[in-house]
């Protein structure tokens, strides 16, 4: 019997598109979808532990980003944030987070805004003290390289442009 290793290869989700010219990239794209689900459910619960009245994780981020730096924000500038196409998704959690007592309307001339409450900026500080103990915590014991995951971060922001473009040039066929 051989102790020798056989490669297992890329993990993919789809081999028929591993087998293109860049397997690399069908093995990012399955690690994405895993991340992306396990990060919307992580969310989800840790909102709801910080009394979040059960918000999709879109709900949450959204709750964040208008918390953002205490500024008011546009819905037009919450989808741009976030790159979504669909306003009605921001409508939505924006029309959501308002009857919650989280966020409040505004206007900055004829443009309508939102802006944090007093308790969803609580909430946002909750969250923050849950994931602070119960994500960042343990993630630090791994002992990762925080400029590495900066690069990480800054590699998956360009490849948004690229799946953007590309998206365009399908519309376009």
């Amino acid at each position: 019997m051989s102790t020798t290793q056989v490669p297992i290869g890329p993990i993919v989700s789809a081999s028929h598109l591993a087998d293109g010219a860049m397997p690399s990239l069908s093995e990012l794209e399955f690690a994405l979808v895993i991340l992306g689900n396990a990060y919307n459910r992580w969310i989800a619960a840790c909102s709801n532990a910080a009394h979040g009245g059960g918000l999709s994780s879109m709900e949450v981020q959204i709750l964040h980003a208008v918390n953002h730096r205490e500024r008011a924000k546009s819905q037009a500038e919450l989808c741009m944030m976030f790159n979504i196409e669909d306003t009605h998704v921001v409508s939505y959690a924006l029309k959501k987070l308002e009857a919650l007592g989280l966020v409040e309307s505004g206007r900055r001339g004829k443009e309508k805004t939102v802006s944090i409450t007093a308790k969803g900026t609580s909430h946002c500080l909750e969250y923050r003290r849950l994931r602070e103990k119960l994500l960042v915590e343990p993630i630090r014991t791994l002992g990762l390289d925080e400029a590495r995951v900066s690069e990480i971060a800054a590699l998956m922001r360009v490849m948004s442009g690229q799946y953007d473009q590309a998206t365009r040039a399908a519309a376009s066929m």
